[in-house]
């Protein structure tokens, strides 16, 4: 499954958060460059980049090995979430019904 985000956070800030955040998770880093990631665990696996887009945004794209809507999938949207917080920690997330 393909997911992506957009934030005003620096990449390297996003990568050392994925770092962290997916390790956690049981997530091994596979392989490491500059802007990319790929992580492998026992949930499946993933590859994450950033690059900047627009001169301030920071365009995050997932990769997922699995189909459908699968546990890694919604561990990389929770991720999402967690960066959204880093640019806005005052932003409530609040259901849409």
């Amino acid at each position: 499954m393909r997911l992506f985000h957009r934030t005003s956070v620096a990449p390297d800030v996003v990568l050392a958060d994925a770092d962290a955040f997916f390790g956690a998770l049981g997530l091994s880093t596979v392989s490491s460059e500059a802007r990319r990631r790929r992580y492998r665990g026992a949930l499946g696996t993933l590859d994450l980049s950033v690059k900047m887009e627009g001169g301030h945004y920071t365009f995050i794209e997932a990769h997922t090995d699995q189909v459908g809507e699968s546990r890694l999938d919604k561990n990389v949207k929770q991720f999402f979430v967690r960066v959204h917080r880093q640019a806005d920690p005052r932003h409530a997330l609040e259901a849409s019904y």
